[in-house]
């Protein structure tokens, strides 16, 4: 027996009580898709516990095939504010009458003022897990890196941080900013930093773009 064997066989399972389980459920309920960000910065270490706390997420045959780029320089930046405002242009040309104006009127990143840009990316065929899982359904790979955004998506509120995934952006483009290996795929562009404001609703719900069904309506039985 080694000495991790040793240490591991010790170890005795956290006891999640219901205060913890409450405490849980508010957390989720408190996450927010955060757009509107003050600008100071976040510390470093504090960007690594979270990236460490994401990292920590399930992934198909324990393959990890999240790659986390930290876009830091403003060149780079520029190019995915750029990406985003073509998208967003094209996006808005969609819709016509009240849906174009409320469209319009929603603020749908925190790009110019989050201090930390992060280019999420999924390694498609990573050497680690040797395939374990995902012959059949190759695209569980890209599961696994959101099961670790939303791992970070979750550390980040608990730490009082506000994280943004942005979608309306050219993937191509992303991965070019971010000097991505070319078999990375971008998975989400996020924002994080202290959020501007208390969120009691949504964003999307204060607006009157969409609100959430019931949950009756999303559960089947066969």
């Amino acid at each position: 027996m080694t000495a991790k064997d040793s240490a591991n066989e010790g170890d005795a399972a956290p006891d999640f009580d219901d205060a913890f389980r409450k405490r849980f459920a508010d957390l989720l309920a408190w996450r927010r898709d955060v757009r509107r960000f003050r600008p100071a910065p976040l510390p470093d270490d504090l960007v690594m516990h979270l990236l460490t706390l994401a990292c920590r997420a399930p992934s198909v045959g324990l393959s990890e095939p999240w790659r986390f780029v930290l876009v830091e320089s403003e060149a780079s930046r520029d190019r995915v504010r750029a990406s985003f405002r073509r998208c967003n242009d094209a996006a808005l040309a969609g819709y016509e009458g009240e849906k174009a104006k409320l469209y319009a009127s929603l603020k749908l990143s925190g790009l110019e003022v989050a201090p930390v840009h992060l280019a999420v990316f999924a390694e498609d065929t990573p050497e680690q897990g040797a395939g374990l899982g995902r012959r059949t359904m190759p695209e569980t790979v890209r599961y696994s890196v959101v099961a670790a955004i939303q791992t970070l998506w979750l550390a980040a509120r608990a730490h009082g941080v506000g994280l943004g995934w942005v979608s309306i952006l050219e993937p191509d483009v992303v991965a070019q900013a971010a000097r991505a290996a070319e078999d990375w795929r971008l998975v989400g562009y996020l924002c994080l930093g202290y959020p501007e404001r208390v969120q009691p609703t949504p964003e999307l719900e204060e607006a009157g773009w969409e609100e959430r069904r019931a949950v009756s309506e999303r559960i089947f039985r066969v």
